[in-house]
């Protein structure tokens, strides 16, 4: 299956200049754990809730003075829309990521799929052979 067809397609995004305070909010806003930083469509990094923790609070630097590109991770590891299922749990197991934008032909952000949506997938699939197991298997 395309991870196009898993992505979430509501990203939310950031500009590099966005504050920490401001990227904060946006997630509690938004309920997400992440926000991607854009160069108007193209992704540029990342900025997770464990970023602001880690690379803010656990340093004991001042957020007044950071802004996105202070904290975002900027080696960015994105996917194809077109690119598979495994792939993209490849991509996450070498990368040690949970996120992954998903990008199209021309590198533009198109989405966004994280390990929880393909866990449910898997999840999902499961339920699916199970049916098929008890729909088989004789009565007891």
């Amino acid at each position: 299956m395309p991870v196009e067809n898993l992505a979430r397609s509501d990203v939310v995004t950031a500009s590099t200049e966005t504050s920490i305070g401001e990227l904060a909010s946006t997630m509690d806003d938004a309920d997400v754990g992440s926000v991607v930083i854009v160069d108007g469509e193209t992704p540029r990094g990342i900025v997770t809730d464990r970023d602001l923790t880690v690379r803010v609070l656990a340093e004991e630097d001042d957020a007044s003075d950071l802004d996105a590109e202070d904290v975002m991770s900027s080696d960015l590891c994105t996917i194809e829309s077109g690119s598979g299922f495994y792939q993209a749990t490849q991509l996450m197991a070498e990368h040690g990521v949970r996120r992954l934008p998903v990008c199209d032909a021309d590198g533009a952000l198109a989405g966004l799929v994280t390990v929880d949506d393909l866990n449910e997938l898997l999840a999902d699939e499961h339920e699916q052979l199970a049916e098929v197991i008890r729909a088989q298997r004789p009565p007891y």
